[in-house]
């Protein structure tokens, strides 16, 4: 019964999302940005979806079990942080500059050399993210219908494709809609539930309000911050959620989504940790049978709760994986291959090579997800790359004009080295063990963990400030950047031209 209420679920996300492919229409413009038409609804609820994926649900649960409310939840209220900022100094910023993808970005601001380095580092850190969300769904279908793990990554990749290449960010943002229904009737409804059954209990220690979480490195501390920052300035690098900025039909449509959205991510995902805390201390659940929250629903919940909430946890996963593959996809074929809209006659080469461009990429995701079936790791080392590679060349860039194309390489590239040093001598990866890339020795043990990812953004920051100042941006970069912006208008221009036309 449950697994064929979750499959209900999944047909209605499918349906939705192939139908709404037809508007489209052959255009990259409609595929990438949904023709820069979504209203605040859209992208409220795409943003969620997105930010509310497996990993702040049932890896938020995992980690909440085993080491308190701030190494779970840090993984929603992280993501929720980063759009409550992303909402007060970017999102307005960033649609407004009618870009078609966020490698778009730094091919104006730093030219091509950097637009080429940073789209490496983004799909490398999303095919991460694209694995942290399949994993999820393997082991959802490998408990509640029997399908091994591995087959079960499989399909829930070929579903999710499916509808994403025939729709593109419509799709993807229509569906968001029933996703983030989903999600949030089935939080309230677990909650509610837990605390009718259970009652709510907080263990000594482990609560929201026991702080020595985030100030005592034996209580975690280094990792939760970690964490929290992680995700709160790295994700803000994230391209799928600025591939739904960029599809926001204004600057203040953009900017009050991302405001809606970071609500919702940091409730939803404290009544996770909370349930989390209340069921591990109550059934005595824990880690080492699966994961906590799929124990809850197949062995404790009524049929109803368990098909709300996988239903809103495999409709999650979907969004947040389905933004991955376009985005990823999208920044190979622009910004790596130098694919551009056509705005004759014929078929637009844009759109065709970002369909097909999304197969190898998922191919590459449900391959980690085999080879590193952890959630909560996969999603936070993701945007750990972020932090030390490109948060500052992004975030900083955006305001500061004195750096140029040497800072920016600097700190990519010392970033990049120094975070995945520090990955292969730390035997643990966020308090579990580093299952990606370890090389055992005696020079780190799992006391660095959390430290190797401050560290290594506080090299990547600092890189690109002493650059800034030690190799300002030049006088040719400065011509370059105001051709960059020409191009831009014009293709922008020629859309919205295309656009007038067809509609008359």
């Amino acid at each position: 019964m449950i697994i064929f209420g979750v499959a209900l679920s999944v047909v209605l996300i499918l349906v939705v999302g192939i139908v709404v492919a037809r508007k489209v229409d052959g255009d990259s413009a409609n595929y990438l940005v949904a023709g820069r038409r979504l209203g605040v609804p859209l992208v409220a609820v795409s943003l969620t979806a997105a930010a509310v994926d497996a990993n702040a649900t049932v890896g938020n649960t995992d980690l909440t079990s085993q080491f308190g409310f701030w190494s779970g939840a840090s993984l929603a209220i992280g993501l929720a942080v980063c759009l409550l900022l992303t909402g007060l100094f970017l999102a307005k910023r960033m649609n407004s500059m009618k870009l078609f993808t966020l490698g778009d970005f730094f091919r104006l601001r730093y030219g091509r050399p950097v637009e080429l380095l940073a789209s490496v580092l983004m799909i490398v850190s999303f095919t991460f993210l694209l694995a942290g969300n399949l994993v999820a769904c393997g082991f959802l279908l490998e408990r509640f219908a029997n399908i091994p793990y591995a087959w079960g990554v499989v399909l829930a990749v070929v579903l999710v494709l499916a509808y994403t290449v025939a729709g593109g960010l419509f799709s993807d943002a229509y569906t968001a809609a029933i996703q983030t229904t989903i999600t949030v009737v089935a939080a309230i409804a677990l909650l509610a539930w837990v605390a009718l059954s259970y009652g709510i209990v907080i263990p000594e220690g482990m609560g929201p309000l026991d702080l020595q979480q985030l100030t005592d490195p034996a209580a975690g501390a280094p990792i939760n911050w970690a964490t929290l920052i992680s995700l709160a300035i790295g994700d803000i690098v994230a391209i799928d959620f600025m591939q739904r900025i960029f599809g926001a039909k204004s600057p203040t449509v953009a900017q009050r989504s991302c405001f809606i959205a970071a609500g919702l991510t940091a409730a939803i995902g404290s009544v996770f940790a909370i349930v989390a805390l209340s069921v591990s201390s109550t059934l005595g659940l824990s880690v080492e049978n699966g994961p906590v929250l799929y124990q809850l629903l197949g062995d404790y919940a009524p049929p109803i709760i368990a098909i709300l909430v996988l239903s809103g946890i495999v409709a999650a996963s979907f969004s947040t994986a389905s933004g991955a593959m376009l985005a990823t996809s999208a920044i190979a074929v622009r910004n790596i291959f130098t694919a551009r809209r056509h705005t004759g006659s014929g078929p637009d080469p844009l759109l065709r090579w970002t369909r097909i461009a999304m197969i190898p990429f998922v191919i590459a995701g449900a391959f980690l997800a085999i080879r590193v079936s952890q959630t909560g790791i996969l999603l936070t080392l993701a945007f750990d790359l972020m932090l030390a590679c490109l948060a500052a060349p992004f975030v900083i860039g955006v305001f500061w004009k004195r750096p140029g194309q040497v800072a920016a390489l600097g700190a990519m590239a010392v970033g990049f080295v120094v975070r995945m040093t520090l990955l292969a001598l730390t035997p643990t990866l966020y308090g579990v063990p580093n299952d990606i890339f370890y090389i055992p020795n005696d020079l780190i043990g799992p006391e660095f963990d959390g430290w190797a990812t401050l560290v290594s953004a506080l090299v990547g920051f600092g890189t690109y400030v002493v650059l800034a100042f030690v190799v300002p941006r030049r006088e040719p970069e400065l011509d370059r950047e105001m051709a960059v912006l020409a191009d831009l208008a014009a293709e922008r221009e020629a859309s919205e031209r295309e656009g007038v036309e067809v509609a008359a």
